[in-house]
């Protein structure tokens, strides 16, 4: 089958070009049109984007991070079963080829803005791969020599992500370049769902992407504060700066689950251990963030699922917190965040400490918490009962890793990057347990390969990779 094709109603271009097959894909559709315009390629990718970052939430990081807890006892997701990750594995490699077609469109038109975006969002996908399943085809992956690519390993392809955000940043950086990307003006629409055309925000997220990817080299001797500063002074300032997509076919994704759920689709189940970190259970103050996520039970209250034990009750019953309907994250014109300022203020935060500048580490921490209670609107009073606890308001002398990496796991809620987070901190959260009934007797810090690839390119897969406690080259 041919790559699939979406042309935006509101694309503005209408040259046509022809769309490379995915090295997945083995059949040939002859009812199915195979030529978009570069605008519909550049919605088309910028939205899967933000939903791949969904796509890899639910299907796996918010419940090893907790977040998410499954409804059903023993679920392979909250027990660190050998769960088969082929749909993400699919979703990720099918918007990177369309990635490189956009590439190839907007490198024969001369289109040099779409070029640097392309690489950004190269990047923005390509790290998913590498953070869930380490060696993968990349360099031969999508120029359709083979339907077999051969693997990069790990650190190459943490190289290039770096090395794309590089080259995406020169691209933006032309002045006034051919063929600029439109923005929203009058009825017109931007075929660009995250920033709308602005070369400027791009190169911003281009070295706030580079931030979190050399903040992720924390536990190996290329950790580099420095770079890392460097790379925050030329990415976001406020909240304003945030990559997100808001546009939606029909609904958020997130806000669909809780459609589902309330159809006894029962999906969208709050952790015992996210719900205890912010209702006070664990950390002695109740944060004002939680009612604009969910919904209290039927008893009043906010309760958690434990993962692994399943739901209480039966059906949605409301004896336990779900993803709701109106949620800050889950209403149906929610944006899905791909990376924020708040998160950026973490990484400072970190980054200042490891460096042993604590006033500097101290107020980056301050920040995060006020921008994201900010953006979510947390009122004004509560905001600040809250940052003024003496368990958050530590002092310089006093902070901690543990109170930057707890605040960040708030903050980054239903993000991927959070498992990244997890994996650094060792899980290290307080009060943080392996799910019941846990078929591996650590916590989970890989994927296996999933059956769509052992099954088409088994020969090229790294073997042996059997054991979901194996630690990646930047978890050692």
């Amino acid at each position: 089958m041919r790559s699939l094709i979406y042309i935006a109603s509101f694309s503005l271009f209408v040259v046509s070009i022809t769309s490379c097959k995915k090295y997945l894909d083995v059949n040939t559709n002859p009812n199915q049109p195979n030529r978009a315009t570069i605008n519909g390629l550049l919605t088309r990718v910028t939205e899967n984007t933000a939903l791949n970052v969904y796509r890899v939430s639910t299907n796996i990081t918010s419940y090893y991070v907790q977040y998410l807890a499954s409804s059903n006892t023993a679920s392979p997701l909250d027990t660190y079963d050998d769960v088969d990750g082929s749909t993400t594995w699919t979703n990720l490699y099918d918007n990177m080829t369309d990635i490189y077609d956009l590439e190839k469109v907007a490198a024969d038109r001369g289109a040099i803005q779409y070029r640097g975006v392309a690489k950004v969002l190269m990047a923005m996908n390509l790290q998913y791969v590498h953070s869930l399943w380490g060696d993968a085809p990349y360099s031969k992956a999508f120029n359709l020599s083979t339907l077999t690519p051969a693997y990069d390993n790990a650190q190459s392809l943490f190289q290039s992500c770096l090395q794309l955000l590089d080259e995406g940043i020169t691209l933006l950086n032309e002045q006034n370049p051919p063929y600029p990307i439109p923005g929203e003006s009058g009825s017109s629409r931007s075929p660009d769902l995250i920033h709308k055309g602005n070369a400027q925000a791009w190169i911003r997220t281009a070295h706030a992407l580079k931030a979190r990817l050399l903040n992720q080299l924390s536990k190996t001797n290329q950790y580099n504060t420095n770079v890392i500063f460097g790379e925050l002074a030329a990415a976001y300032t406020s909240n304003d700066h945030d990559a997100f997509v808001s546009t939606w076919d029909v609904r958020n994704p997130w806000n669909q689950v809780a459609v589902n759920n309330r159809n006894l689709l029962l999906d969208g189940w709050l952790s015992e251990q996210f719900i205890d970190a912010m209702n006070g259970k664990t950390y002695g103050v109740f944060d004002p963030r939680l009612p604009l996520m969910t919904d209290t039970t039927k008893y009043g209250d906010y309760r958690g699922t434990p993962n692994g034990k399943g739901r209480s009750g039966s059906g949605v019953s409301f004896e336990e917190t779900y993803i709701n309907l109106t949620g800050f994250y889950s209403s149906s014109n929610s944006p899905v965040f791909i990376i924020t300022y708040d998160e950026l203020k973490f990484i400072e935060a970190e980054a200042a400490f490891r460096a042993n500048n604590k006033p500097r580490a101290y107020a980056a921490y301050l920040e995060g918490i006020n921008a994201n209670m900010n953006k979510m609107k947390v009122a004004a009073a509560n905001r600040d009962a809250y940052v003024n606890h003496a368990s958050v308001s530590v002092g310089e002398t006093n902070l901690t890793l543990d109170h930057i990496f707890k605040e960040k796991y708030k903050a980054l809620f239903l993000n991927p990057e959070s498992w990244n987070d997890a994996r650094r901190y060792n899980y290290q959260y307080k009060d943080f347990t392996l799910p019941l009934n846990a078929v591996a007797g650590n916590f989970i810090r890989r994927m296996v390969y999933p059956s769509v690839e052992t099954s088409r390119n088994g020969a090229n897969v790294p073997p042996g990779i059997t054991d979901v406690t194996q630690r990646f080259w930047w978890d050692l």
